[in-house]
């Protein structure tokens, strides 16, 4: 042997015969599992969300791409009302949305967007002129009863 001998150490070598294969791709595919299921779940704004400070809660259904108040103990006439329409993913940032969001005081939809810095965790950021505001939401299995 010439050459660096730590450079031919001999290693057993893998092949489908030894085996090697069955033992590969469970390794592969279980690292993929790894590195894409957080992505996964944190990039999912569907579901139930409770207003950080408010006795208000809001279902987001992407199928529709809408966010709708399921209650809302302070303001009770507002329950099934679509607050949040147009939720579309941004395809260039994992875990951003854009919509628009009903603003009670001005009486029409503004443009919004949302993001998830946790799982469990939801801001929303709207814009109207020069003032900007986010609001916390945070997720829920379910509603407590009354």
């Amino acid at each position: 042997m010439k050459g660096n001998p730590a450079f031919h150490r001999s290693y057993s070598r893998c092949s489908v015969r030894a085996g090697c294969s069955g033992m590969i791709i469970p390794r592969v595919l279980l690292v993929c599992a790894l590195l894409f299921t957080p992505m996964t779940f944190s990039a999912d704004i569907s579901g139930i969300w409770k207003h950080e400070k408010n006795p208000a809660w809001i279902e987001i259904r992407l199928e529709d791409g809408s966010g709708t108040v399921v209650r809302n103990d302070k303001f009770p006439d507002r329950m099934g009302r679509t607050i949040l329409s147009d939720l579309q993913a941004d395809k260039s940032k994992m875990g951003l949305w854009h919509g628009v969001i009903y603003v009670e005081k001005l009486g029409e939809y503004k443009d919004v967007e949302i993001s998830l810095p946790e799982a469990d965790q939801m801001l929303i950021k709207g814009r109207v002129g020069f003032v900007s505001r986010t609001v916390e939401w945070v997720r829920v299995d379910e509603m407590p009863a009354h």
